[in-house]
């Protein structure tokens, strides 16, 4: 395996990783920054209101997402074995 093909499968690996975790956390971040404000306005500081609604909206959010980010991780699969290969 030559420099350029390691150097284009690690871009196409960051790529995936992008395409796999963004979603999940810039709606995570967007949930944990709305109860936030909600704690700051209401003056209630407990560590908890945060983690549930986070770990409610991601499992959601996998649900939702879960089938495209397993054609995701597959298709890249299978183009390493692909390119390995041939």
């Amino acid at each position: 395996m030559t420099e350029t093909a390691v150097n284009s499968l690690l871009y196409e690996l960051f790529g995936t990783v992008v395409k796999l975790a963004g979603p999940v956390l810039i709606v995570s971040m967007i949930v944990g920054i709305v109860i936030s404000i909600i704690q700051a306005a209401t003056q209630i500081h407990e560590q908890t209101i945060t983690f549930v609604p986070k770990l409610i909206v991601i499992g959601l959010m996998l649900l939702m997402m879960g089938d495209q980010m397993m054609t995701t991780l597959s298709d890249f699969t299978v183009n390493i074995f692909n390119s390995m290969l041939g």
